[in-house]
């Protein structure tokens, strides 16, 4: 395969992959006569770079989301999977500023996520972010979350919607008081 394709299968720039290439850093990597840069097709380092995501919805469950971390490790492990990056994140599944996770999901050189639970990488929207984020999304288990997580989630989003409901009254009080006051002002 040429270099651009390699640098583009794990997510670095061209350059980057041409100083690897200088540096001998490309397994079985040759220059042709042409100037062409082959690297081999079978070359490990384009195997999926595999990244492990944990999430809980409060602090209060902090030992919660070591073990959960620790049990998708396991898995990864057991599957002969090499792990590239760790994310363990306390907030709400809702929650779609997520700085961790967003992130993960922008670091190109990731080509697969690893999570216990689909909820435990969002509530909402799941298959959205299957079918566009270009790597593989791993769920080990299938069965939905534990009532009191989707308690906590429900209470999250009942707040979330009465905060902006409440800040939509306030907009609307203060766009009444600024005419008022305009109207006043020009008498």
């Amino acid at each position: 395969m040429k270099l651009s394709n390699y640098a583009k299968n794990l997510g670095i720039t061209y350059r980057t992959a041409w100083t690897h290439f200088k540096l001998n850093k490309i397994p079985g990597a040759v220059k042709l006569d042409s100037g062409r840069i082959y690297i081999p097709e079978n070359n490990r380092q384009l195997e999926h770079r595999t990244a492990v995501y944990a999430r809980v919805s409060s602090s209060e469950n902090k030992g919660n989301l070591r073990l959960q971390s620790r049990r998708i490790q396991d898995f990864c492990a057991a599957k002969g999977w090499v792990i590239h990056e760790i994310v363990e994140e306390c907030a709400s599944g809702l929650n779609d500023a997520r700085p961790k996770l967003l992130k993960l999901l922008e670091n190109r050189g990731i080509t697969r996520i690893v999570v216990e639970h689909k909820d435990r990488l969002t509530r909402f929207g799941f298959n959205y972010l299957q079918k566009l984020w270009p790597g593989e999304i791993v769920v080990i288990n299938q069965v939905s979350e534990n009532e009191s997580d989707l308690m906590q989630d429900f209470v999250s989003l009942v707040t979330s919607f009465t905060a902006r409901l409440y800040g939509q009254r306030r907009s609307k009080r203060k766009t009444e008081q600024l005419i008022k006051e305009l109207s006043t002002s020009k008498c």
